[in-house]
């Protein structure tokens, strides 16, 4: 079960609230793409190209959990983004945040809520689309 008990207006006021949230996401990514960068773990390579591509997911999974027919596809999308993105959270818990001025505790607290927007992004629409159709607008 999705979002039962809830009325279709306010369904639906979530849906686009969290796709407008990862688009918003996505987009500073570009905006302020140095604060990205300063999270990225070293391990990894092309630290630019990789900040770059995670704000195209979000925006594009954003966009694409707006509209019925491509719902279900951009959530699992923005699902595998979450996964993806948990080094670098879990690098920036580790050894801090250049340039962001965060408690370390904070950072830490951080690590779980990535599971919780999992399950959020997972129940307002995989399970919705399941429970109600993939077509319901």
């Amino acid at each position: 079960m999705g979002l039962t008990g809830l009325n279709a207006t306010t369904k639906r006021g979530w849906q686009w609230g969290v796709g407008l949230l990862f688009m918003a996401a996505g987009a500073n990514h570009f905006l302020v793409p140095k604060t990205y960068l300063s999270m990225m773990p070293s391990y990894l390579p092309a630290h630019a190209e990789l900040v770059q591509m995670s704000g195209v997911a979000e925006i594009l999974g954003g966009l694409g959990v707006l509209f019925a027919g491509t719902r279900r596809f951009a959530a699992w999308g923005l699902i595998l983004l979450l996964v993806a993105v948990f080094p670098a959270n879990l690098n920036a818990a580790l050894h801090g945040w250049p340039g962001v001025s965060v408690s370390g505790w904070v950072l830490w607290c951080r690590l779980p809520f990535q599971a919780v927007f999992i399950w959020w992004v997972y129940r307002i629409y995989v399970t919705d689309s399941q429970s109600s159709g993939a077509n319901t607008r």
